[in-house]
């Protein structure tokens, strides 16, 4: 049994907290570099020069690619070999997020209770915790960022069986095109289809971490990735909404079994600035 020390876990959360705020991943500069290329639009082509400045500017100078520096949910696989010293995970996570917010200066953006107590709780804990136990000894965290903008354009909706593949593009195109500039387009789109309302939502927001392009592994949804993608970029919505040829970067589905009679399908939206860091301890 491999023993992980809550200190270094969170040490660990408090530098990611940084880099998930700062640092765009390599995959979502290139995409956003391809959509520049084949943008045809004079003012769509300004937005993705700034979006490209503003990446640069933000790993450069160490400031939030986007003032929203989001709620902070973790996926964390954690090896069946390995163990804390103490604590619990969520103990350290919780930790690490409240150092790092404040080592990094990121906007706290959290509030106590959803309805009656709208107060800040100023560390901007807690934390959104998603566990898997794995193989292996080591544990893997993924923090992925999640502002206000693009979480607020998510949606849910239980399909008849009957629908099927039309009714599943037409529900994520037109959840995507109703967003509108909302999400700060062009966006990543994560689907979930499958399993039960909370799996699908979790499968949604589980695959905006896929590297950009990256097809599905299985052809069937591979294809329907592609004719969602399609559909969406033809609406013309286009960069922060007002117009041009890239309204989506990707659209990345997951899915899972599902009760006879149901037919779940939920979409989660990255902005333009989808942002995400893992470190493996």
């Amino acid at each position: 049994m491999r023993i992980i020390t809550f200190d270094s876990i969170v040490t660990a959360v408090t530098e990611l907290c940084g880099r998930a705020a700062c640092d765009l991943p390599p995959d979502v500069l290139a995409a956003l570099k391809r959509a520049k290329a084949a943008e045809s639009g004079e003012l769509a082509q300004d937005f993705f020069d700034q979006y490209l400045r503003n990446a640069d500017l933000a790993a450069t100078a160490r400031l939030p690619l986007c003032q929203d520096t989001g709620f902070a949910v973790f996926f964390a696989e954690l090896g069946r070999d390995a163990m804390l010293d103490r604590g619990t995970l969520y103990e350290a996570l919780t930790a690490g997020v409240r150092a790092g917010y404040k080592k990094f200066y990121l906007r706290k953006s959290i509030v106590a209770d959803p309805l009656f107590d709208r107060k800040n709780t100023t560390d901007n804990t807690p934390v959104i915790l998603h566990l898997k136990q794995v193989d292996g000894d080591a544990l893997k965290l993924v923090l992925a960022p999640k502002g206000g903008g693009s979480e607020n354009m998510s949606a849910l909706k239980m399909l008849k069986p009957s629908e099927g593949r039309n009714g599943v593009v037409d529900f994520v195109v037109d959840a995507v095109v109703r967003a509108g500039g909302n999400p700060c387009p062009p966006t990543v789109v994560g689907v979930g289809i499958g399993g039960t309302a909370e799996y699908a939502a979790y499968m949604a927001k589980n695959a905006l971490l896929r590297e950009i392009g990256a097809p599905s592994p299985d052809p069937r949804y591979a294809e329907l990735e592609a004719e969602i993608l399609q559909k969406i970029n033809a609406s013309g919505v286009g960069a922060q909404g007002l117009g041009g040829n890239t309204t989506a970067l990707a659209v990345h589905i997951e899915f899972h079994p599902c009760h006879l009679a149901s037919l779940p399908v939920a979409v989660n939206l990255n902005c333009h600035a989808a942002r995400h860091a893992e470190v493996v301890l």
